[in-house]
């Protein structure tokens, strides 16, 4: 039973879906232990052959069809294997970014040829995945993104600079954000792909060094006079984009907040075994009724948030998932994350302030949640629009 003492929703209990988390979990024991993880930490990048052997697995794009090569499964199956990256600290691997968020976009609204090229390479761990959005002078503000895509023949000529760029150093394939028809504002903006490895004046810039997630490889990307065959386009005609990335950013804001609650399951777990050992002033550090205030509070929050999340999952299955509780989703519970953690920090005294201790990385990863996906300023903008 979890430290937050919730049944989960019926459908993340029907017997395929908990087959599938003790498969998931077996593999991550496996293949992602504590000893590997630090190495991927240690060397800024997850090793190219983790996504293989992740893809072996079937791991990979679980909610793409068979007919491309993923797993036949549904959003759940991705919870699942976000739910135990997370309760095993594996961080910096994005393989839910590869499969949540930049496959959703090729499969909705790919071509039938970019579907059959591309899906299959995803689901084998051949093509790891990444999205461009964030400029140096454009994050939540994706409006005001300057690359562009100019016509040229049967070709776009794309211009720009991308940073913060998750799986950045690694991606085989980026669904690149830019303006084909500046004039038009958000009409004008595109999703087109690039394969990097055919991309003459595509370079990629520096791994950038976080304050925490130590083992992603989130970089620049510099895009000068790439040629990119107007096939490579998402979408049947030129200014689809802003519109495609508003459908597709609720399942992703939606992923930020179950890794949140995730996280915060993990760091109560860790939390409650710690006060029950440690010892001050003669007696253990649960027995005191601060402590027990503390952690009555964060499981209470954490409780709440985990009902609202998996309520929400639920709507998503259904297709009625809207912006604005996606928004909700991922501002209150990063916030609460970011809370939740800290506190149970402070319990850990000086030993939550060492690097080797897991709470110190989930505080220092956690940090991420509040900013990347919109920050959480903005989603507060999305659901004022409601009022």
């Amino acid at each position: 039973m979890s430290v937050l003492n919730v049944d989960r929703a019926d459908f993340l209990k029907e017997e395929d879906i908990v087959i599938f988390e003790e498969s998931a979990a077996k593999f991550l024991d496996e293949h992602a232990p504590p000893a590997r993880v630090q190495r991927w930490r240690e060397a800024g990048i997850v090793e190219r052959a983790a996504w293989r052997e992740a893809g072996e697995a079937g791991l990979l794009c679980l909610s793409v069809p068979e007919a491309y090569g993923g797993g036949g499964g549904d959003f759940r199956h991705e919870v699942v294997l976000m739910e135990q990256m997370a309760k095993k600290e594996v961080s910096g691997f994005f393989a839910s970014l590869h499969s949540t968020i930049v496959a959703p976009y090729i499969l909705h609204y790919g071509s039938e040829e970019q579907k059959r090229n591309w899906l299959p390479k995803m689901a084998s761990g051949e093509f790891i995945g990444a999205i461009a959005m964030s400029e140096p002078g454009a994050g939540s503000d994706l409006q005001g993104i300057k690359s562009t895509a100019r016509l040229d023949g049967n070709h776009y000529v794309l211009n720009g600079q991308k940073t913060f760029i998750s799986n950045g150093q690694l991606a085989d394939l980026i669904i690149v954000v830019a303006k084909t028809d500046p004039s038009r504002g958000a009409k004008g903006t595109s999703l087109i792909v690039v394969e990097t490895a055919e991309a003459t004046g595509f370079h990629r810039g520096s791994n950038l060094d976080k304050i925490g997630m130590e083992a992603q490889d989130t970089s620049e990307l510099f895009f000068d006079n790439v040629r990119v065959p107007t096939s490579n386009l998402l979408g049947a005609e030129e200014g689809q984009g802003f519109v495609q990335l508003m459908q597709q950013l609720p399942q992703e804001r939606l992923t930020i907040g179950i890794t949140g609650v995730a996280t915060m399951e993990r760091a109560l777990e860790q939390t409650i075994a710690y006060v029950k050992e440690r010892k001050a002033f003669g007696q253990r550090l649960i027995d005191f009724q601060n402590t027990q205030f503390k952690l009555a509070e964060c499981k209470t929050e954490a409780t709440v948030a985990r009902i609202f999340i998996d309520r929400l999952i639920g709507l998503h299955l259904q297709g009625k998932l809207d912006a604005a509780t996606a928004s909700m989703a991922k501002y209150w519970v990063s916030d609460l994350e970011n809370k939740v953690v800290d506190t149970c920090l402070q319990l850990f005294g000086g030993y939550g302030y060492m690097n080797e201790y897991p709470i110190a990385r989930m505080f220092r990863d956690s940090r991420a949640q509040r900013i990347y996906g919109g920050s959480n300023e903005i989603m507060k903008v999305l659901i004022a629009r409601t009022l």
